[in-house]
C-alpha cells in the first residue's frame, strides 16, 4: 500500500516522505524493518525514532523532524491502530449452523448468523443479525442479544441476561453467573440467596477472556455502553460500570459497587 494512501485513510499529514513509497507491513519501533511503518506515542521512545529501520513513522504534530518518512497525527496511537487494520484481516465466518449445534425451537436468531460446533442456544433466546457464536458457546433461557454479537469459544450468557449491539465476548467470559450471595442461618450455616436479577450489557462493550459479570440478587448488574473489561476481571452482583470505562486485568468489584463513566481502573485494583 502506498504511503499517501495510508495517510489519507488514517487522517494523518504526510511529511518528509515519498507519497508513492510502498509499505508492506506494520511493526513496533524496535522490530520494524525497511518497508514497514511504525509509530511513537510515548515520549520515552522518541530516541528510537531516529534509529529505527522503519520506512515510515507515525508521530505527534509536535514531534521533531526525523530521517524516516513521517506521518503526523493528533493521536498517533489511534492512527497506528487504524493502520494495523489495513494490513491485518481477522478471520471471516460464513453464515450457517453447524450440525452439532443444539438450538431450541423457540429461539429466534437473526439473518447471517454463524453458529459453530457444539453451541447450545436454549428456549426463548433472541439473537440479532450477523451474530458469530464459536464452538461451545452456551446461551441460557430467555437471554436477549442484539445485532453483531461476537462470542468466542466457551463464553456463556446466562438466563434472562440482556446484551446490546456490537458486544464482544472473548474466550471463557461469563455473563450472568450467580452473584456471591449467602445468608447465615440460626445454626451458623450459609444459605444461598437466589440471584434473580439479570446482568445487562449495553452496546459496544467488550469483555475479555475469563472475565465475569455476575447477575444480581435483585435489580440488575449493569455495564454501560462502550466499557471495556479485561481478562480475569470480576464485576460483582448488583454493580454498575459507566460508559467508556476501562477495567484492566484482575480488577475486582465487590457487589453493589458503582463506577462512573470514563474511569480507568489499573490492574488488580479492588473496589
Amino acid at each position: 500500500m502506498k504511503l499517501a494512501q495510508i495517510a489519507s485513510v488514517i487522517g494523518a499529514r504526510l511529511e518528509n516522505g515519498a507519497r508513492e513509497m510502498e509499505i508492506n507491513g506494520v511493526a513496533g519501533i524496535e522490530e520494524a524493518r525497511t518497508g514497514q511503518i511504525t509509530f511513537v506515542a510515548n515520549p520515552k521512545y522518541a530516541a528510537l525514532a531516529r534509529t529505527t529501520e522503519a520506512s515510515a513513522v507515525i508521530v505527534s504534530e509536535d514531534f521533531p523532524l526525523i530521517a524516516a518518512a513521517t506521518l503526523r497525527s493528533t493521536n498517533p496511537y489511534l492512527a497506528f491502530a487504524r493502520t494495523v487494520e489495513l494490513f491485518y484481516q481477522p478471520p471471516q465466518y460464513a453464515p450457517g449452523i453447524h450440525a452439532t449445534a443444539v438450538i431450541h425451537s423457540s429461539a429466534r436468531i437473526g439473518a447471517s448468523a454463524h453458529i459453530g460446533p457444539y453451541v447450545v442456544i436454549n428456549e426463548d433466546v433472541d439473537i440479532g443479525s450477523n451474530a458469530v457464536l464459536l464452538a461451545h458457546v452456551v446461551i441460557y433461557r430467555g437471554a436477549k442479544i442484539g445485532h453483531n454479537f461476537f462470542a468466542h469459544a466457551h463464553s456463556v450468557v446466562r438466563e434472562q441476561c440482556r446484551l446490546g449491539n456490537d458486544v464482544i465476548l472473548q474466550n471463557g467470559a461469563v455473563i450472568g453467573a450467580d452473584g456471591f450471595g449467602f445468608a447465615k442461618d440460626d445454626s451458623g450455616r450459609w444459605e444461598k440467596i437466589v440471584q434473580s436479577g439479570p446482568a445487562v450489557v449495553d452496546d459496544e462493550v467488550e469483555i475479555q477472556a475469563n472475565a465475569c459479570v455476575d447477575r444480581a440478587s435483585i435489580g440488575q448488574t449493569h455495564v454501560a455502553r462502550g466499557a471495556k473489561i479485561d481478562n480475569l476481571v470480576q464485576v460483582g452482583h448488583g454493580s454498575s460500570v459507566g460508559e467508556d470505562t476501562l477495567l484492566c486485568a484482575q480488577v475486582g468489584l465487590a457487589g453493589s459497587t458503582k463506577v462512573g463513566s470514563k474511569v480507568i481502573l489499573a490492574g488488580q485494583v479492588g473496589v
